[in-house]
């Protein structure tokens, strides 16, 4: 699918926009809007998938759910996005988190030598990581094992 999107002009993926789903009220009989926050741990999908795609296609992706962090903006540039959105992370703890955010990015960046955002982005993408099965469904066995050890 976001082959043939690309194909027909598409400049840019986002993966995943979230679904805002209706709820049931049982009580008053309707259907009623319920709005739930993303949380870290809902990034790891769209961070496989955004490595996997990265050099596939020639797009621009971004990551919209699960950033809530430093090391999550951390994590899907270096998986390929361009882009991460923080959306659930700033209604929950206020404007001040993108300085906070901004301030840990930059001290990690020197930390580690990076010179900028771009050297980053697709760094540990599916092509560009020492191991490339990590993010296919083979790895299934490796990370129930690996569970199972820290138990």
């Amino acid at each position: 699918m976001s082959k043939r999107l690309v194909d027909h002009g598409a400049d840019g993926l986002v993966l995943f926009n979230r679904f805002y789903q209706p709820d049931l009220d049982i009580e008053r009989l309707e259907v009623t809007p319920r709005l739930i926050l993303s949380n870290p741990n809902e990034l790891r999908l769209p961070l496989r998938w955004v490595a996997i795609l990265y050099g596939r296609l020639a797009t621009d992706f971004a990551i919209t759910t699960g950033i809530h962090s430093a090391q999550d903006v951390l994590k899907g540039l270096m998986a390929g996005a361009k882009v991460t959105m923080m959306a659930s992370e700033l209604l929950q703890n206020g404007m001040k988190r993108i300085n906070e955010i901004l301030e840990t990015l930059v001290g990690w960046m020197a930390e580690h030598e990076y010179e900028s955002v771009t050297q980053m982005i697709g760094s540990m993408s599916q092509q560009h990581c020492a191991e490339p099965a990590a993010f296919e469904r083979a790895n299934y066995m490796k990370v129930l094992d690996s569970y199972i050890l820290t138990t």
